[in-house]
C-alpha cells in the first residue's frame, strides 16, 4: 500500500534508520525488523505516545481553550461578538498556514529545528496575547499562536511515521487520532474551569506555560528521526516535488476529503450544541459538561476499536463501516427531531455519530501517511490545515440555515449529513476500497 521507496536505505547495524536484524542472531535465520521503531522499547514507545500526544494537543487548545471568555474579552475591549469571533479566525488561519510550511521545511530540515523553533514561537506569542492592550494586538499574538502551535501535530505526525510503518503505524496513530479528536471537545470545559480561578488573560499565561513545557521536553526527549540521507533523496527535494507527489496519489486526495468532511461534521456540532443544548433543550453548565464528557467518551471507544480492527481487517473496510454510519447517524438526528422525539432523540444519534468520528480519524491518517513515508512531513501539514481550514468555513452554516428560526438539532444535523455524505461518496468513488493493497506488518 506505500510508497514503494518509503523505508529508509541505511546500514543494516543502525538502529534509527532502516532494516535491521535482531543483535546476536545468525544473520541468516535472525528476523529483520522492518521499521526503524521496532527496536525502541516499550517504554520508551509510551514516552513517545505521551510527548506527542501532547504535542499534539497543544493546537487545539491553542484554539478552542479561551472559548468561554469570549463574553469576558467583549466587555473588556468594548466590542462586538463579531470583532472577537475574528480572533478566533485569526487563530485558526494562522494553525493552518503554519502547518503547511512547517510540514514541508521538516522534510527538508529534519523535525526537531522546526519543532523548536515554532514553538518557541508559541510562548512568546501567548505571553503577548496575556499582556494585549488592544484588541488589535490580541489578534496578531492570536494569529502568531496559531502559527506556533502547528508545529506539534505536524511534526509528531511525521515523526511517528518515520519510526513506525504497517500494523503498528496504526497502533500509534491512533493514540495520536485520539488526543486531535478529543482535544477539541474538552478544551472549552477546561477554559470555563479556568475561568472560575482567574481572569480572561491568565488563560494565555496557561497555554504559555503549557508550550514552556512541551519546548523543554522536546529538547530533552524528542531525537531527530529523518536523518539527513533521508532529506537529499532524489525526488523528494523540494516543496513542489514533496506537495506534487502527495497531490499525484489518488488514495491521499480521497481519505482527505473524508477527513476534512468528518472533522466538519464534528466542528458543526461544537459550534452550535451550546446553543441548541442550553437554549432549547435547557440544559446547565454542569449538563453541558456531561454531555461532552459523554461525547467524548464515544470519540474514545472509536478510536481505540478502530486501531484494532484496521491492523486486522485494513483502514479502508473500518472506513467503509465509519462513513456509512456517520450518514446514518446524522439522518436520525433529523428523522428524530421531526418526529419530536425530544432530547434523547438528538443524544443518542448524537453520541453514535461521535464515535463512528472516532473510528474514522486514525484509519484517514494511516491511509495518508503510510504511502508517504519520504514526505510524512508535507502529507501531515496537509491534513492538518485542510481539517481546521475547511471546518472553519463549513461551521457557520448552521447558523446560516438556522437564521430567523434560531439553531435546532435539524439545522445542526443538515450539514453533518452533507459532511457524512461527501466523505462516504469520496470512499467509494476516489479512494475505492478494494483496490488498496492490505497493511504490511
Amino acid at each position: 500500500m506505500r510508497d514503494s521507496d518509503s523505508q529508509p536505505q541505511a546500514s543494516p547495524n543502525h538502529p534509527s534508520s532502516g532494516a535491521i536484524r535482531t543483535l546476536g542472531a545468525n544473520p541468516a535465520t535472525a528476523p529483520i525488523v522492518l521499521h526503524p521503531g521496532d527496536a525502541i522499547s516499550a517504554s520508551r514507545r509510551v514516552v513517545y505516545i505521551i510527548l506527542l500526544g501532547a504535542l499534539t494537543a497543544l493546537g487545539p487548545f491553542t484554539i478552542d481553550l479561551y472559548l468561554p471568555a469570549f463574553p469576558l474579552l467583549r466587555e473588556d475591549f468594548h466590542t462586538t461578538d463579531a470583532a472577537i469571533q475574528l480572533t478566533l479566525t485569526g487563530t485558526m488561519i494562522g494553525f493552518a498556514l503554519g502547518q503547511l510550511v512547517i510540514g514541508p521545511l521538516s522534510d527538508k530540515v529534519g523535525r526537531r529545528v522546526p519543532l523548536l523553533a515554532v514553538t518557541a514561537l508559541h510562548v512568546l506569542a501567548s505571553v503577548a496575547a496575556a499582556f494585549a492592550p488592544t484588541l488589535e494586538l490580541l489578534a496578531v499574538a492570536r494569529v502568531l499562536m496559531g502559527v506556533g502551535a502547528a508545529a506539534g501535530g505536524v511534526v509528531a505526525m511525521a515523526i511517528v511515521r518515520d519510526l513506525f510503518g504497517g500494523r503498528r503505524l496504526v497502533v500509534m496513530l491512533s493514540r495520536l487520532s485520539l488526543v486531535s479528536g478529543v482535544a477539541p471537545v474538552v478544551a472549552p470545559l477546561i477554559g470555563s474551569a479556568l475561568l472560575a480561578v482567574m481572569p480572561w488573560r491568565g488563560i494565555f499565561v496557561v497555554l504559555a506555560v503549557y508550550g514552556l513545557v512541551m519546548l523543554v521536553s522536546a529538547i530533552a526527549l524528542v531525537p531527530e528521526t529523518l536523518p539527513p540521507a533521508r532529506r537529499s533523496e532524489r525526488g523528494t527535494t523540494t516543496v513542489w516535488q514533496r506537495y506534487r507527489s502527495v497531490f499525484s496519489d489518488r488514495v491521499f486526495i480521497g481519505v482527505l476529503i473524508i477527513g476534512t468532511m468528518t472533522f466538519s461534521g464534528v466542528f458543526s456540532y461544537l459550534s452550535s450544541s451550546s446553543f441548541l443544548f442550553q437554549e432549547s433543550y435547557g440544559f446547565d453548565a454542569q449538563q453541558y459538561g456531561l454531555l461532552f464528557a459523554a461525547n467524548s467518551l464515544g470519540l474514545v471507544v472509536g478510536v481505540q476499536t478502530a486501531a484494532r480492527l484496521a491492523a486486522r481487517y485494513g483502514p479502508q473496510w473500518v472506513l467503509a463501516f465509519s462513513t456509512a454510519v456517520l450518514v446514518a447517524a446524522a439522518i436520525a438526528i433529523i428523522v428524530a427531531d421531526q418526529a419530536g422525539l425530544g432530547l434523547w432523540g438528538t443524544v443518542v444519534p448524537l453520541f453514535v455519530f461521535m464515535t463512528a468520528c472516532g473510528f474514522t480519524f486514525p484509519c484517514v491518517q494511516v491511509l495518508a501517511l503510510d504511502r508517504h513515508g519520504k514526505a510524512a512531513g508535507t502529507a501531515a501539514s496537509i491534513l492538518g490545515a485542510a481539517n481546521f481550514g475547511v471546518a472553519g468555513l463549513i461551521s457557520p452554516a448552521v447558523g446560516l440555515i438556522s437564521r430567523g428560526t434560531g439553531i435546532t438539532a435539524t439545522t445542526m444535523a443538515i450539514v453533518m449529513v452533507a459532511c457524512a455524505v461527501i466523505g462516504c461518496l469520496s470512499l467509494w468513488l476516489i479512494v475505492r476500497p478494494r483496490t488498496v493493497e492490505r497493511l504490511a506488518p
